[in-house]
């Protein structure tokens, strides 16, 4: 059996994994986000590719050197990220409670859209390496929420780690009117699109 690493501290990502019975590896990406797609789907693409690249690399280079600890197996690499999407608008994490404020002020009684790229870089014992990048989309309406909801929300601190500074499995999901697409992508994690992405390149991660 090979090794399954997840590239992000995220409990929400951690949590889907271990939902749908994964074993797996927690390695988080530590290095300086850097943004040259003006897109969306083109920003999580890049930046989820940066976190499996960063901790591929770590994870080889300790391979490289602790040769001696290390039973040769292969190893899935993966690297995530989420951003919300409004008015051509890219939110990421909220910086302050002033800037949710702004973030929540921009999605409430609308629709938007929530972008996950996925990047799986894949090790193999042998020392061959390959990577596959997609992104999934997903649509969102809020329902209208007033400035005193909006307060109201904040002071939970939930919306502070989330992108679009909103969390849709936890307090705000009072707020949400619809979804078109995966559920989990907006969580911060496709499971499904993994899956199927996987199955393309003939791999079974329950095999891996």
């Amino acid at each position: 059996m090979g090794q399954i690493i997840l590239a992000s501290a995220s409990p929400r990502r951690r949590e889907l994994l271990e939902q749908i019975g994964i074993s797996f590896e927690i390695c988080p990406a530590k290095g300086e986000e850097m943004i040259t797609g003006t897109l969306p789907h083109e920003a999580v693409s890049e930046l989820s590719a940066q976190k499996a690249r960063e901790v591929a690399a770590m994870v080889k280079q300790y391979g490289d050197t602790h040769r001696e600890l290390m039973t040769p197996q292969d190893i899935m690499v993966l690297g995530a990220d989420t951003v919300v999407a409004a008015d051509s608008q890219i939110l990421g994490k909220p910086k302050d409670e002033a800037d949710a404020v702004r973030m929540l002020r921009l999605l409430s009684g609308r629709t938007h859209e929530v972008y996950t790229g996925v990047t799986i870089v894949l090790m193999s014992k042998s020392g061959k390496a390959g990577e596959h990048t997609f992104y999934e989309k997903t649509a969102v309406t809020m329902r209208k929420m007033s400035d005193g909801e909006i307060e109201r929300y904040i002071a939970t601190g939930e919306p502070m780690d989330k992108a679009g500074a909103y969390g849709i499995q936890g307090k705000c999901a009072i707020y949400i009117d619809k979804i078109e697409g995966d559920y989990n992508n907006v969580v911060g994690l496709p499971v499904s699109a993994i899956y199927r992405e996987l199955k393309k390149l003939g791999i079974d991660w329950y095999l891996w």
